[in-house]
């Protein structure tokens, strides 16, 4: 017998991966001036890839594979008085740049929400078959 709970299963996976997402936007954003970071030098806008994995021969999960630092150019801008700039007065910031951070919150809040709609819909069906097998 085939799990009744596995298309629940699958939308929990695309859940999990896109608040992973979203939590590391939320980090970029945060870290938009950050010139010091534990690494040393200033942060730099960080990604997620994402691998998909196989529940039986047709059902597909999406789980994290990796997050990966964006190796873009760091922003550079004159301000010699700021207590990070190097001899010739120029400071790093970090690769961030905020519209495409909107853009891809805007991406994963939707991508959240389709699979919390495929969970609703799924909880809605099986209530309802429930609800039949009574009578």
């Amino acid at each position: 017998m085939k799990d009744i709970f596995l298309p629940l299963k699958v939308s929990a996976t695309g859940l999990e991966a896109q608040k992973i997402r979203l939590n590391l936007i939320a980090s970029n954003l945060a870290n938009i001036n950050s010139t010091r970071s534990p690494e040393g030098g200033p942060y730099r806008r960080k990604d997620v890839i994402f691998t998909t994995y196989m529940y039986d021969q047709i059902s597909q999960g999406v789980d994290v594979a990796k997050i990966v630092e964006d190796q873009r150019p760091l922003r550079v801008v004159y301000d010699p008085s700021h207590p990070d700039a190097d001899k010739d007065g120029y400071v790093r910031y970090p690769n961030v740049n905020p519209m495409e951070e909107m853009i891809n919150l805007i991406s994963a809040s939707r991508a959240y929400e389709a699979n919390l709609t495929m969970i609703n819909s799924y909880k809605d069906m099986f209530m309802k078959t429930i609800d039949i097998l009574r009578i």
